[in-house]
């Protein structure tokens, strides 16, 4: 290499064009072999010099790919990372956060949530110690299945900012990682919205209640939750506006205050597991008063007893006056609290009082009922009307499993705190892995451990007690810890602030990343208008913040409600993310591909299916409705991103499925041919291209477009001459024009260009190596050689007859449109009209099956459908009407039958001179050594001969056609309305005759005389018959081809037949015949099919494949 200043590459480097700063690429495109051995002298690399002008040397790249950065400012993938010469990049510091404080502590705290300590004793009360440790069970396994998998995919590769949306896009499409990453971004911003929510709750009312500026003394029911709910909006505008300063300052001041939360909460949970273990020996004092079985509200009396001694007598209670009508002794009372005792129980026996047994099971609630203690019978009457029922202590929501699955789950949905960070972090690889897991393994630990042990220490009636309405207001766990209440209080409000931090901090990174992907279109516009005087943090962060408020403002529950509908929803975001990391594993997995090597080694796919199923069970256990309404709004960003985001090539796991599923099917299709019913067109298009590699029939692919109605296979190919080193750019520019075509005319299929040394080659090959195994072409469309005649084009028409050859020895249908310029581009529509379809000889159906196809586009809608049938001497033409009319009717094709009759007839003399036309011209073409003009002098010459000849034979037939003759010079080949052609009815069971064994001209081919065909038969000597004019004059046709005679007869009647039915209709479908058996009668092939289809407009000539496309049955 050339040393330079700046190491690599020096000023004068000429590389690419594109001079790049720090390039590895060694440049010396345009130095000379001297050059070149001085600068590779002594690196003994003179091996590969020739390789050096494009390929860069491993030691001057080798820097740049151990050091791959992690792009914290979003997810641009390392190889797009921009590397202009001269341009002056910004400072960006190196990510600097570990394990540690990078992904386990972010984890931990928003993990530990309001749910552990304002929900958890409730739940277990509710749902029980059997049940609430399934539940935690269930979920802890769910968030450890997807860390397993998220693992898997954090260790495949360098994973930049944007953490789970990374992962889920490049394992799965941009599609789905917008979508899903949208969804997360909610959830995530939801959940920071609950957090700020509960935190202030623990604020208004268990650490400052007089600090309410809406005051609840006093208030019950609706005027106390309209009070609390105004309150939380002013409070928790307030605590969001600080968290998103502290936010917007950097995340080093965020790491700073969540240690400090951190701490708080861990001394709080250390504070309740100390509270359990001095249970054991001296339970804390927390009465609870009972009313036969029912729990009563503590407010409003002091002593838990209808009646107390004092000063040797006996006195009422306050508790007597709530219930009864006087404070005497005779009062009149409420029948319940007259039939049943008060008594007194500890709330917090400990944990050694076989509390447990009582607590293993549920004990779901209705709105609205007693919260009873069990093991106390109580006297009531079930017809009594219930009285005072506000003086005791109810159930405010109905309760059942699912709704404490769905109130427990988002506690758990922090795992992914620090993968959302993965920017910031030293080595993500290292930390996503260990810090993930090891902190849903801690936060299970406790989550578990704390079912068992409130159920083992907890009365039943306060466990149940959401509020601890029965216990003074008091915070159940609050009472637990040791040695103070105020370590939960203080602990648990710093919990759900700390949490509502650290969502607030990675719901902004992850929309970052998702609009620095330029994904979603209307994001990257917000930002880019944004950009331009003022920063992208502050408004994504105050987007967030927004988010939160709009959430809180309209009217999102607190925790205490049932299960907020916001919260619901935030979990189902949560869950279709983990469900998609699940998914990206699993696929990367069992697609094997190559680059799927990550270091972290405890994954299998059966894991992530598992994780993925429960997913996908809790988002409908929790909430049916909600989980559809997820569902919708991921798939709808999902369409948005699919039709107007931008497209991104990732390597993700759909597009291998897509190779994997096309390889399983094109497998399947190996079997065996397709069913009938299966069978739909494949069509090869084959083009020709001109200088300027533009295709020269467009029309080729607007009838292709109204072909698919079949929903068949597509290739448009074509063939360049030359050689594939020699002529690779033309060929590429040839598909580029081909795949623009297609785009324009809406043609969906694949473009294939072949280079070949000659046309003819390049043509077979496309017919024979065209497809992929079992998806190959079983027709080809290749349009009419409108300048066959010319002598220039004498090898063009030679290689369309090759194409009827090759693709009838290939069992192939053929499609041959003739005037292809005149037919209908894909914008025309045909208001009226007809297809007409000439049934001659039987194709297998694809003369049904056609018009059928085109009727399904919107330019042929409008057409309709006739099939005409050719009648023979000794065919019934009325039954064959019958029995083509139930044919199609079973084959359910709308259509008009009309069977033409065509009796036995004589050949014409016109015939015989068409024929001899023909062979003359024939003879001429053959004889290639002559120059051009030699050959042009020729032809002319036989012509003039060959109408002198049919001038003295027939003066009268040839008078109307003198004084359109052109004058001498003008060879036939210029003149295709005097060329005639024919089709030879290829049926199997009736092989062509030899000419040597002709008997009577004619007696093969049976034909109606029409009263053109008499006219002119007669017009030669209008004093004879047409017979006797035919014998006459037949010495002179004796060297003439009788087969060739015969041909000619058939196209010249079956013509004047068409002409006559069918001059009007918008097509008509024809069979083709078979091209001829030997090389020498080429020519006349082409002129008998000129004259079959003279006069017509649009004819298609059809081919059939050897096999049936179309059946009557179902």
């Amino acid at each position: 290499m050339t040393d330079t200043e700046e190491g690599e590459g020096g000023p004068n480097s000429q590389g690419d064009g594109n001079p790049k700063e720090s390039s590895p690429f060694i440049n010396s495109s345009s130095a000379s072999d001297v050059e070149k051995s001085q600068q590779y002298d002594g690196k003994n690399m003179a091996l590969f010099e020739e390789e050096m002008d494009n390929s860069p040397m491993v030691s001057s790249i080798l820097s740049s790919l151990a050091n791959y950065s992690n792009l914290p400012q979003g997810s641009k993938e390392h190889e797009e990372a921009e590397n202009e010469e001269g341009a002056e990049k910004p400072y960006l510091p190196a990510p600097s956060l570990g394990t540690l404080m990078g992904v386990y502590l972010p984890c931990i705290q928003n993990i530990f949530g309001v749910i552990l300590f304002l929900r958890m004793t409730w739940m277990v009360g509710i749902g029980g110690v059997f049940g609430s440790f399934i539940i935690v069970f269930m979920c802890c396994s769910t968030t450890m299945l997807t860390a397993i998998s998220m693992s898997a995919i954090a260790t495949n590769g360098v994973v930049p900012a944007g953490g789970s949306y990374y992962m889920i896009s490049r394992s799965l499409g941009p599609e789905f990682g917008g979508a899903v990453g949208i969804c997360f971004y909610l959830g995530t911003t939801f959940a920071g919205a609950m957090y700020i929510l509960g935190a202030i709750e623990l604020l208004l009312i268990y650490i400052l209640p007089q600090a309410a500026i809406f005051k609840m003394e006093g208030l019950e029911g609706a005027d106390m939750e309209a009070a609390m709910l105004n309150n939380m909006r002013v409070y928790g505008t307030i605590v969001l506006s600080f968290m998103a300063t502290v936010v917007f300052v950097g995340v080093k001041y965020v790491n700073k205050l969540a240690l400090v939360f951190l701490a708080c909460v861990i001394l709080s949970i250390l504070a309740v597991y100390a509270g359990v273990i001095k249970t054991a020996f001296e339970p804390p004092v927390f009465p609870v008063c009972i009313l036969g079985n029912r729990t009563l509200i503590s407010k409003g009396f002091d002593v838990c007893a209808k009646v107390i001694e004092r000063d040797n007598g006996t006195v009422t209670t306050k508790l007597w006056k709530i219930f009864c009508d006087s404070e005497f002794l005779n009062a009149t009372c409420d029948e319940y609290f007259a039939n049943n005792n008060v008594s007194e129980i500890q709330g917090i026996p400990g944990v050694s009082s076989g509390i447990l047994a009582e607590n293993l099971f549920g004990y779901y609630l209705e709105k609205g009922d007693f919260l009873e203690k069990r093991g106390i019978s109580a006297m009531q009457d079930p017809d009594a009307p219930i009285t005072n029922s506000n003086r005791y202590v109810l159930a405010d929501i109905t309760s059942f499993f699912t709704l404490l699955v769905g109130i427990y789950f988002p506690s758990v949905t922090g795992i992914m705190a620090g993968s959302n960070r993965s920017g910031d972090l030293r080595d993500a690889q290292k930390s996503i892995p260990i810090g993930t897991i090891a902190a849903i393994t801690t936060t299970s630990i406790v989550y578990m451990s704390a079912v068992v042990l409130f159920g083992a220490c907890i009365e039943g009636v306060v466990l149940r007690d959401k509020f601890g309405e029965g216990v003074d207001g008091n915070l159940v766990i609050g009472t637990l810890a040791w040695p103070s209440p105020w370590v939960i209080v203080i602990g648990s409000f710093f919990s759900t602030c700390g949490a509502g931090l650290q969502s607030l901090t990675g719901a902004p990174r992850l929309l970052q990343a998702i609009s620095r992907d330029s994904v979603i279109p209307f994001l990257k516009r917000t930002l880019v208008i944004f950009c331009i005087c003022y920063n992208v943090w502050v408004l994504i962060v105050h987007c967030t913040s927004l988010l939160c408020v709009v959430c809180r403002f309209l009217g999102m529950a607190r925790p205490t409600e049932s299960l907020p509908g916001w919260l619901c929803l935030g979990s189902k975001f949560f869950l279709m993310c983990y469900m998609f990391v699940n998914l990206a594993c699993a696929l990367q997995t069992l697609l094997r591909t190559p680059n799927w090597r990550p270091r972290f080694k405890f994954y299998h796919w059966a894991l992530s299916f598992l994780g993925m199923s429960l997913c996908l069970s809790l988002m409908f256990i929790c909430s049916w409705y909600y989980a559809i309404v997820a569902m919708v709004i991921a798939t709808c960003i999902y369409k948005y991103i699919e039709f107007a985001g931008a497209e991104k090539e990732w390597g993700d796991g759909i597009r291998g499925i897509s190779l994997s599923a096309a390889r399983f099917a094109l497998m399947r299709l190996e079997e065996g041919p397709p069913h009938t019913k299966n069978w739909r067109p494949q069509i090869m298009v084959l083009v020709s291209m001109d200088s300027e590699q533009n295709v020269e029939q467009p029309r080729l692919l607007s009838l292709t477009n109204q072909l698919k109605a079949g929903k068949g296979l597509t290739i448009v190919g074509t063939s360049v001459v030359g050689t594939f080193l020699n002529n690779h750019a033309e060929a590429q520019k040839a598909d580029q024009s081909l795949r623009k075509l297609m785009e324009t005319e809406k043609v969906k299929g694949f473009s294939q260009v072949v280079i070949s040394s000659n046309l003819r080659d390049g043509t077979s090959h496309l017919i024979q190596v065209g497809g992929l195994g079992g998806l190959k072409h079983n027709t080809v469309l290749v349009s009419w050689p409108r300048t066959w005649k010319q002598a220039e084009d004498n090898l063009r028409f030679r290689n369309f007859i090759e194409v009827v050859r090759e693709t009838t020895a290939a069992s192939m249908a053929l499609l041959v449109p003739k005037n292809i310029a005149a037919y209908p581009s894909n914008g025309e529509r045909f208001t009226e009209g007809h297809i007409d379809v000439w049934w001659i000889v039987h194709d297998g159906g694809m003369l049904m099956l056609l018009p059928f196809l085109l009727r399904q586009h919107k330019v042929w809608r409008k057409c309709k459908m006739r099939i005409f049938t050719v009648a023979q001497m000794d065919d019934n033409s009325i039954q064959m009407k019958k029995d083509l009319i139930t044919f199609l009717y079973h084959l359910r094709i709308d259509a008009e039958v009309e069977v033409v009759e065509m009796h036995d007839s004589d050949i014409s003399a016109y015939t015989y001179e068409k024929t001899l036309v023909m062979e003359q011209r024939s003879q001429i073409l053959k004889q290639m050594h002559l120059t051009k003009n030699e050959m042009e002098r020729e032809i002319q010459s036989i012509t003039d001969s060959s109408r002198g000849s049919i001038r003295r034979k027939n003066p009268s037939n040839l008078q109307s056609q003198q004084s359109s003759e052109e004058p001498a010079g003008v060879s036939v080949e210029e003149k295709p309305e005097e060329e005639v052609q024919l089709i030879h009815n290829k049926n199997p069971t009736s092989p062509t005759t030899p000419a040597g064994s002709a008997a009577t001209p004619g007696s093969e081919v049976q034909m109606t005389w029409t009263d053109k065909a008499e006219t002119q038969a007669a017009a030669g000597h209008p004093e004879q018959g047409g017979v006797k004019d035919i014998f006459n004059m037949k010495p002179e046709w004796e060297s003439l081809n009788q087969s060739n005679v015969r041909r000619m007869h058939t196209a010249l009647r079956l013509n004047e037949v068409i002409m006559k039915k069918s001059k009007e209709a918008k097509l008509v479908l024809l069979n083709m015949p078979g091209p001829p058996k030997n090389r020498m009668g080429e020519e006349n092939y082409m002129e008998f099919l000129e004259v079959l289809t003279e006069g017509l407009n649009r004819v298609l000539l059809v081919r059939g494949g050897g096999r049936e496309v179309i059946t009557i049955y179902s």
